[in-house]
């Protein structure tokens, strides 16, 4: 109870120290990703504040829960039927600083804690990114950086890099790794988007009766989806998703990340609605 009680104090410490926000914004999210014998659903609850301390200074703090309920196929992975619940709690900081009217730093820090069940001090990681964003014209911006992130699964040092370009009023481009993306809006209330990403995460287990030396679950995916966002009224809008997981990853590892079992799951599609509310 002390451990688990020290870990959501960290991880919220952030979240709760900021006051006088001048964004606020909540969301829930829920998603399924069916494959050939196993099954995904994700519930997201997070919430975000923003507050501009100066004229080159901003920070941003995001809190969000996340669960995975894994439905297997009956009879296909009897030994496995109860690692079927993976959560997620996470607290990112954000600070972007301006350098000049071309050039701009960000820091991030996000203290994650992904568990199966029971919440332990060993479940607690950092991860973060350093990114710097150079305007080249008046349509084109570049960011360049690096991340300790777990988009292939486990925590890893990668690069990050992109470039965007603005085509008009209503449209937009970003390619990169490990997110890319077009955006369309043909008036203030919809917005249609075209997404690739590159995502994944890890979940330490607990101590369970397994005939494998595991200790955490590594799920992995490319995603191309489309999204629509609805803005309902002043501040409620209303979201969905609908796309497709590509070179699909569900395995078992060591402390080593070594592959240890794997479920050899399928590709599948990708189904999501969500509600937001902005201050």
């Amino acid at each position: 109870m002390k451990k688990r009680f020290l870990i959501c104090s960290v991880l919220s410490v952030s979240f709760f120290g900021m006051k006088a926000q001048e964004k606020i914004s909540a969301e829930v999210n829920i998603k399924t990703e069916p494959t050939e014998k196993i099954n995904f659903n994700e519930t997201n609850i997070g919430f975000l504040f923003h507050k501009k301390i100066n004229s080159n200074s901003t920070i941003t703090n995001t809190l969000t829960y996340s669960n995975v309920k894994v439905n297997y196929e009956s009879g296909s992975f009897e030994v496995f039927e109860n690692l079927n619940q993976l959560n997620q709690i996470q607290n990112k900081f954000d600070f972007s600083y301006t350098v000049s009217d071309k050039t701009k730093l960000k820091l991030s820090v996000t203290p994650t804690a992904n568990f199966q069940q029971n919440l332990n001090a060993s479940d607690f990681t950092i991860l973060g990114n350093f990114e710097f964003s150079r305007q080249l014209g008046p349509k084109t911006t570049i960011n360049i950086g690096a991340a300790r992130t777990s988009v292939f699964g486990y925590p890893k040092f990668l690069p990050v890099l992109s470039l965007g370009y603005k085509l008009n009023e209503q449209s937009n481009i970003v390619i990169g790794f490990p997110d890319s993306k077009i955006s369309y809006s043909n008036n203030v209330r919809n917005k249609f988007s075209l997404t690739n990403s590159f995502n994944g995460n890890f979940y330490h287990l607990d101590s369970q009766n397994l005939d494998y030396d595991t200790s955490k679950v590594i799920v992995s995916q490319m995603t191309s989806a489309f999204e629509y966002e609805r803005n309902m009224d002043k501040n409620w809008f209303i979201n969905f998703k609908a796309g497709y997981d590509f070179n699909k990853k569900y395995i078992l590892t060591d402390d080593n990340n070594h592959k240890v079992y794997d479920f050899n799951i399928s590709d599948g599609y990708i189904l999501g609605i969500g509600i937001k509310y902005k201050q």
